[in-house]
Formats: C-alpha cells, structure tokens, sequence
C-alpha cells in the first residue's frame, strides 16, 4: 500500500471508530489513544474456541515450534520479552538507535507503550484466554510466566506493530524491513512459548485501527512529528516534506 493511501486507510478507520462507537466513560485514558472512541473487541472479536479446529491448531503450532526452536532463536525472544520500546529495531536502524541518544523518540516511545496497555489489558481480561503453557503442562516457556489467564491478544506485539507503524511515519523509505521486524518481534512470543499464533494475528490488526485513533490526535502528530526530525537528522535523512 501506498503511503498516502496508508494514510487514508488509517484515517478512515479512525473516523469510522469515532463516529460508531459511543463513549461509555469507563475506559482507562490513554496519553494518545482515546478507547472510548473504539471498542476494541469488536476489531478484533474474541479468540478461536477451546475446543475447535483452529484451537488445536495454535496448540499444534506453538508445539511445532518449540521443537525447532534454535538456542539463538531462543536467545533472540528472550531479548526481545524483556525489551517493549521502538529501540527494538536498532537492528534494523543500526546499534546507535537507542534511548539516549534520540531522546524525543524515547519519549514518544513511552507514550505508546503505555497506550498499548490502555488498548490491551481489558481485552486480555475481557477474553481471559490461558497461555499454551497454561493449557498444556508438556510446554516449556523460556520467557517471563504468569498464573493470570491474559494470552489474548499479545500485548508485545500489539507494542511491537504500534512502533512500527509509528516508524514508518517517520521513515517511510524503510517500511519493508521495518515490518519485518514487527513480525519477527511479534513471531518470537511462540518462540517463547507464551502465545499462540491468533493472539498475534489479533495484535496486528488492532494496531492498525488504534494506530489511526492516535494519528488523529494533534498531540501525537506533534510529537511524531519531533521525534521524526531527531530520527532524520541523526541518520542523516533528508527531510520529509
């Protein structure tokens, strides 16, 4: 897709959500994200059944891949559960992406990550869908475990697709690799043995719909637009018109 049609694809999802879905004033407030123009659960629509075809296909699936799982692999999404912040793809922008040194995008990074709660934690509660491991005693997660049933969607990599779609905004030029990236972010909760593959495909299609409920807000376009100018000018990019 385009960049500009991107843009309107985002945008008309927002505007859809903002003029469907009334306000109940429950929700926690997001410092971008506003959920009480979007009803979540109904973007993503609950979890596949515990006792159909496509259930026991996610179990098969985080099975299979425990089995091939490489000490590499395992290192890599061991990393990547203790990291939730948009410096992940310093593999993609070079190992002087960090925190530190870009500042404003460390900041913005902050914000997201905490709306990616807002967008997250009453689904997980709502759906209330036990981890693999949870389900099936003969796992072996290598990652962080909770006793809290909360596998639905992944929260990671609702985060991890939010950054990346807030920086492709930023660097367009590197959308494919970036999307990668998300996807191997995303990808390494199986390998880790604490989600299923639908918990996953439900974080990427929410994101987009609460990626364009915060690109409307003007204070997320301000710092957006910040943290791009920073982004550019330390990686020696032209400026975006």
């Amino acid at each position: 897709m385009q960049p500009h049609k991107f843009h309107i694809f985002i945008l008309a999802l927002c505007i859809l959500s903002s003029a469907s879905f009334a306000q109940s004033g429950l929700e926690k407030q997001g410092y971008y994200f506003n959920p009480t123009l979007l009803h979540s659960d109904w973007v993503v629509g609950p979890q596949p059944a515990a006792s159909s075809a496509e259930s026991a296909a996610d179990l098969e699936a985080v099975h299979r891949v425990e089995q091939s799982r490489t000490p590499v692999q395992v290192a890599r999404a061991v990393a990547d559960d203790k990291e939730q912040d948009i410096f992940i793809f310093a593999s993609v922008l070079g190992e002087k992406f960090t925190a530190a040194s870009f500042p404003l995008t460390n900041a913005l990074s902050t914000h997201i990550h905490s709306d990616e709660g807002v967008a997250s934690d009453p689904l997980k509660s709502t759906f209330a869908r036990p981890r693999p491991y949870q389900l099936d005693k003969h796992l072996h997660p290598v990652c962080k475990v909770t006793d809290v049933h909360n596998s639905y969607p992944s929260g990671h990599a609702l985060g991890g697709y939010l950054f990346a779609l807030t920086l492709i905004e930023m660097l367009p030029e590197k959308r494919e690799s970036i999307m990668r990236r998300a996807d191997e972010y995303a990808h390494n909760r199986i390998v880790c043995g604490v989600h299923y593959p639908s918990d996953l495909r439900a974080s990427r299609e929410l994101a987009y719909v609460v990626f364009g409920n915060m690109l409307a807000v003007p204070l997320f376009q301000k710092d957006l637009e910040a943290a791009r100018n920073e982004i550019r000018a330390k990686l020696n990019l032209a400026a975006i018109n």
